[in-house]
């Protein structure tokens, strides 16, 4: 199916022509011989980086290795008629400045905010016919009181005093994703003007903690200690813990008693959306659109952006600086800089001639975490999913719990748990963590009428399979239907009502959108790889042990998720350093 899905793309790109290949084409996008920039990967941090260094007067170039632009933010039609946002799926860290100083929204980007934005479904058997009960989260707190009070009035009480604590962090750590960490090498060794400009990078965090003041203690503990301790400080009801524990421990090979899982859901909780703080939403059209947006913004400007373009090689010159890069084809294209979008990974294993690394980096690039517990599934469905918590409309409409990120295998953070010790067992789990959602349900144009497109995000499926098994085709589908069978439990003729799915396990993620271990951060999201030490301790600002070459995405601070920090970052850093060499 993954061929036939690369064929169908190709065709609905052709006769959709986003508004960035059109420009392209106008502007007879031939490739030149020479650049300011060369960005490797077309990733939506690859795109940010590309958009603002030709603002800023840098004439660049993006090259792309797949037939489509986006990298993990992508649209692609995989069963006919059907438009999957294949990898990433939902929109809300994207940075407010990027959404502005691109403009976006005049570049064809269109949102469907959701309210309510959660649902959590519970499996049990109730006296009289009465039906399951189910938690339902969004902006009106006092709605949500009424939902939480279901399991515990005292919870009820609790949660609006827990999200004013988690906002206020929130409040606190923002800044720092825009910004560039300290330059550690810069302050250990470089001039005293160097180590001036390398401290001025700490004011974001010194604001951080004058923001948070006296309850700085209570703050630490929420980034360090298992997400359970925290929760169990608050709340009492286990469909509530473990409903806010799915956005600490999604995307991560971690459970929710593992030490530092509190900032996993920090990191998916800051987002904000037209205004709106912690708002998410779909993108119309997919999170291609997101893509193709940004890269109208590049190209309105002059940036170019080629596809089917791989990069084999950054070239070095004889003084150890970078000088442009070589493609599959045997193509030189010579520039003064080099962004790479892809993971550190890739970038310095296999794209960067080893002599011109130090051997230590080199080292700790390979031991980087990059361990995945995901596996997408994306599904093509005839009706919407009727789940017996809330039973469906007479006419099949959507109601509001269908544009949430339903959470199923949720009931008891011990289930999570479980499912992640089953992973590093090497065995899929029998119960995996499983957030559903149906962008169809307001985006109606990625389906036929009547139908829907399903996004499965499923936790806690190992790269790696116990017993000498592998990944084959036969093992995808045996996972599929396991997953299938969950659904059915919550939402009977779940099954009747397929007409085709996508199995995208941890291995497919890496082969297909370079996701290294599948990890859809490039990298973990653990303490000891983000801010100062994000990909490595000592190389955090984007800046490589190789003189011209950046880092833009999101194995770079300040890590994953559709943000698009690290590009807009990298960018400025890259033009500040050319800046102050007179380039």
């Amino acid at each position: 199916m993954a061929a036939s899905g690369r064929d169908l793309s190709r065709a609905v790109g052709a006769s959709l022509c986003p508004v960035w290949r059109q420009a392209q084409s106008e502007a007879r996008g031939r490739l030149k011989p020479e650049y300011d920039a060369v960005v490797i990967g077309a990733g939506h941090n690859g795109l940010v980086a590309a958009a603002y260094l030709q603002r800023l007067g840098m004439n660049t170039v993006v090259f792309e290795r797949r037939h489509v632009i986006g990298g993990a933010a992508v649209t692609e039609e995989i069963v006919p008629g059907f438009k999957f946002s294949r990898a990433s799926y939902l929109l809300s860290l994207l940075r407010p400045q990027i959404y502005t100083d691109l403009e976006l929204k005049k570049h064809g980007l269109r949102l469907y905010l959701r309210n309510p934005h959660s649902f959590t479904p519970i499996l049990e058997e109730r006296a009289g016919g009465k039906v399951p009960r189910s938690l339902l989260l969004g902006t009106d707190m006092v709605e949500n009181q009424k939902q939480i009070a279901q399991f515990s009035q005292k919870d009820a009480q609790a949660f609006p005093r827990y999200e004013k604590f988690m906002s206020r962090l929130v409040l606190a750590i923002e800044p720092l994703l825009d910004a560039a960490p300290v330059d550690v090498v810069a302050f250990r060794r470089g001039s005293l003007l160097q180590r001036l400009k390398a401290l001025s990078t700490l004011r974001p965090l010194l604001k951080a903690g004058y923001i948070l003041g006296a309850q700085l203690p209570q703050y630490y503990q929420v980034l360090t200690a298992p997400i359970t301790k925290v929760l169990d400080q608050w709340f009492e009801s286990e469909p509530l813990k473990a409903t806010l524990a799915t956005d600490a421990v999604i995307g991560a090979m971690t459970s929710p008693y593992t030490p530092g899982s509190g900032y996993v859901l920090l990191h998916h909780v800051m987002g904000s959306l037209e205004g709106m703080q912690g708002a998410w939403g779909y993108v119309q059209g997919g999170m291609g659109a997101l893509s193709d947006a940004i890269a109208s913004s590049a190209t309105a400007h002059g940036a170019s952006i080629f596809t089917d373009k791989t990069v084999v090689k950054v070239q070095v010159n004889s003084e150890g600086c970078v000088q442009g890069v070589v493609l599959q084809d045997g193509t030189e294209v010579r520039s003064k800089v080099v962004l790479s979008n892809a993971a550190p990974q890739a970038t310095f294993l296999e794209l960067v001639p080893q002599e011109w690394l130090p051997e230590e980096f080199v080292e700790r690039i390979s031991q980087v975490d990059t361990q995945s517990p995901v596996t997408k599934i994306n599904v093509a469905v005839d009706r919407l999913p009727n789940f017996l918590a809330v039973p469906n409309a007479p006419g099949g409409q959507p109601l509001p719990h269908h544009q949430c990120s339903i959470h199923l295998n949720c009931e008891d953070t011990l289930l999570l748990h479980q499912a992640f010790e089953d992973a590093m067992h090497g065995q899929p789990s029998q119960w995996p963590m499983i957030e559903l959602c149906i962008p169809s349900s307001l985006d109606p144009t990625l389906a036929p009428p009547g139908c829907h497109v399903v996004s499965l995000f499923t936790q806690y499926t190992p790269y790696m399979l116990g017993g000498g098994k592998v990944w084959d085709e036969q093992e995808r589908n045996a996972y599929a239907d396991k997953v299938f069978g969950c659904i059915e439990a919550y939402a009977p003729g779940f099954k009747g009502s397929v007409v085709g799915r996508d199995i995208l396990t941890p291995p497919d993620l890496e082969r297909i959108f370079g996701l290294p271990g599948g990890n859809i951060f490039h990298g973990a999201m653990s303490l000891d790889q983000l801010f100062f030490a994000r990909p490595v301790p000592l190389h955090s600002s984007y800046r490589c042990p190789l003189r011209g070459l950046y880092l833009c995405g999101s194995g770079a601070h300040p890590g994953g998720g559709v943000m698009g920090a690290a590009g807009r970052n990298a960018a400025h850093v890259v033009f500040q350093d050319l800046k102050s060499m007179g380039s």
